[in-house]
């Protein structure tokens, strides 16, 4: 009975969970900055090419 209740008491595996969603998080967050980032740069980079033409 002592280890089933240290087997609940302990939260490593909660904390690798929160770990994992923190950096999903981020890395969420870090494809939207390159997606918008990458749009208006091509954007810019047509106009320029267009202007050099």
């Amino acid at each position: 009975m002592t280890k089933v209740y240290a087997f609940l008491k302990n939260e490593s595996g909660a904390t690798a969970i929160e770990y994992g969603l923190i950096a999903a998080g981020i890395s969420v967050a870090i494809i939207a900055v390159v997606n918008t980032l990458g749009t208006s740069l091509n954007g810019k980079f047509d106009s320029i090419s267009t202007q050099l033409k």
